[in-house]
C-alpha cells in the first residue's frame, strides 16, 4: 500500500508558518551552485519516491503563480511540476498548473486518500497544507512526516503538531547548510 507522507519546513521551536503566514525561516537553497550536495540529494530522493502531490486551496493559491514556471529549480522544478495533483477544496472548480496538466479539485480529501492509498503507484506527498494535514492526521491516513528543520526558532507563529502525536523516530539526518532532516512514523 502507498504511505502518504506530511513534508514540512519547522523551526526548531515546532513553527510551520510565521505569525503572517509566511515561510521566511526556510534556508538552505537545495537548488543553486551554493547547495550542500546531500542536501540537494535527499531532496531528490524523496521526489523520486513520490508520484502525487495533494495541497489545501490555500497552499495551492500560493503555489500556482510559481511552480509551474520555475525554471530557476532545475530537476527539482520539472519532478514537481511532473506529478499528479489534487488539490483538497470545497469551493474550487478547477486547479490549473500552468502548461502542465491540472490539480484534481477533491472536496473529500480524505475518501480520496482512502482510494489512492490502494492504487498501485509510488508514495503520495502532502505539501504544506497544515490545516489538511491535521485533518489527514484525525482520520489517520498519514504515515510519516518529514521535518526539514531550520536552525533558528520564531517563538510565535503556528506549530506544526496542535494536539498529542505519538511518533516513532525513522532518521534524523544533519547537513552541512544547519538543515536537519527528522523522519517519524505516524503510530495509527
Amino acid at each position: 500500500m502507498r504511505k502518504l507522507i506530511v513534508q514540512q519546513w519547522v523551526t526548531v521551536d515546532n513553527i510551520a508558518a510565521e505569525e503572517d503566514g509566511g515561510l521566511g525561516f526556510v534556508s538552505g537553497e537545495p537548488f543553486s551552485d551554493k547547495s550542500d550536495p546531500a542536501f540537494k540529494e535527499e531532496l531528490m530522493g524523496f521526489i523520486g519516491s513520490v508520484d502525487t502531490m495533494i495541497l489545501g486551496a490555500h497552499t495551492y493559491a500560493m503555489a500556482k503563480g510559481y511552480w509551474p514556471y520555475a525554471e530557476d529549480q532545475g530537476e527539482y522544478g520539472e519532478k514537481l511540476n511532473g506529478l499528479t495533483k489534487f488539490v483538497a477544496s470545497s469551493q474550487l472548480d478547477e486547479a490549473p498548473w500552468g502548461d502542465f496538466p491540472a490539480a484534481t479539485v477533491t472536496p473529500d480529501p480524505s475518501a480520496t486518500l482512502r482510494e489512492l492509498k490502494q492504487r498501485d503507484g509510488k508514495d503520495i506527498w502532502l505539501w504544506g497544507s497544515l490545516e489538511l494535514m491535521r485533518s489527514l492526521l484525525d482520520a489517520g491516513l498519514v504515515d510519516e512526516v518529514r521535518m526539514l528543520v531550520c536552525p533558528v526558532t520564531r517563538g510565535k507563529g503556528t506549530r506544526l503538531f496542535e494536539g498529542r502525536q505519538d511518533l516513532k523516530v525513522i532518521e534524523a539526518t544533519a547537513f552541512e547548510n544547519g538543515l536537519a532532516l527528522l523522519r517519524y512514523a505516524i503510530d495509527n
